[in-house]
């Protein structure tokens, strides 16, 4: 064998041993790099001609170049989804018509700009809506709180310190020493708002009533008794769609009952009737019903007033979180 057919055999044995461009190996390598950009929770914001919804989105990678996305969308809970994807850097999902109410599904797409998502959706009556997305906070906290003097929110005499949050109808009224909703209608939220805190309220819901407490206005602790319960991550006592409480709440309409909650970063203690239902758990994003989806914000407190049935509060104290030193909240 002479010298040059020896170099050509040696030459073509290493291309041989090249990995070929577009393999399903180097294939999946490229769409992973091309995943990383867009995973992690995103704190959303749905435009549409007529209202702006709070909502929520968070991607995963399930396996190796495998999308899954889970959404909270103009209400409800967060929902895994059945279809998604990125194909040259382009995101795509869908949330299925029965769980949107609508005719047809919704279908989201939208890329990176910058550090925020942008994108579209198909609205109602061949509208296009729009969505942006920003990168949810960790809120992690560096410190243990030192908290503040408590703060009545609720003086038992009017609604001094309260307004409802939209322009929806409202039928909020002090009664008795009691803030209780005549009917359904708008949702009521505190004036002040609030970074870290404790806070102790006290409620009685009717036989087939439904309501909650929006901690920050943003994460729903669930308040029901409702005649089809859902599971068990919206019942009482659950951050609505995300925690649910080591044992279900006992079922006791028409009874005075009450709530100690610890809010520190998204971290939740729920005691009810002093029984520790959920321990120092993350909330991993908003709720539906959201009043906006800017985690990083103080927010308010706020009585859901739009569902069926009377939910009545009383005795709301809050204790506020300080600002560690050298760290601004």
């Amino acid at each position: 064998m002479g010298l040059t057919t020896t170099l050509r055999r040696i030459a073509f044995g290493a291309l041989l041993a090249l990995p070929l461009v577009g393999t399903p190996a180097l294939a999946a390598k490229q769409t992973d790099v091309a995943m990383q950009p867009y995973l992690g929770r995103w704190d959303m914001t749905l435009v549409t001609p007529e209202h702006s919804y709070a909502s929520w989105l968070e991607i995963r990678e399930q396996k190796k170049g495998q999308l899954r996305v889970r959404l909270v969308s103009r209400w409800g809970h967060a929902r895994w989804l059945p279809q998604a994807s990125i194909v040259d850097q382009h995101l795509r999902f869908v949330s299925p018509k029965k769980d949107e109410e609508r005719p047809e599904d919704m279908v989201f797409e939208g890329s990176l700009s910058g550090d925020e998502l942008k994108g579209t959706v198909n609205g109602l009556n061949g509208a296009t809506w729009t969505w942006t997305a920003e990168r949810a906070p960790a809120l992690v906290r560096k410190h243990p709180p030192r908290w503040g003097e408590p703060i009545v929110l609720f003086d038992g005499k009017d609604l001094n310190g309260w307004a409802p949050v939209d322009a929806t109808p409202n039928h909020w009224h002090a009664i008795d020493g009691q803030l209780a909703s005549l009917g359904s209608g708008a949702d009521l939220r505190s004036n002040a708002t609030f970074d870290d805190f404790k806070l102790h309220i006290e409620f009685n819901c009717a036989p087939g009533a439904n309501s909650g407490v929006y901690l920050r206005g943003r994460y729903e602790l669930q308040i029901e008794d409702d005649v089809a319960p859902e599971g068990p991550d919206r019942r009482t006592a659950a951050i609505y769609g995300y925690l649910a409480p080591v044992v279900a709440a006992p079922r006791t309409p028409g009874v005075w009952q009450s709530f100690d909650i610890t809010m520190i970063g998204r971290r939740v203690t729920v005691v009810l009737n002093g029984k520790t239902l959920i321990n120092n758990q993350e909330i991993p994003g908003i709720t539906g019903g959201a009043i906006d989806s800017h985690e990083g914000l103080p927010g308010p407190i706020v009585l859901q007033g739009g569902e069926p049935g009377q939910v009545v509060f009383r005795n709301i104290v809050l204790t506020p979180a300080l600002p560690a030193e050298g760290e601004d909240r």
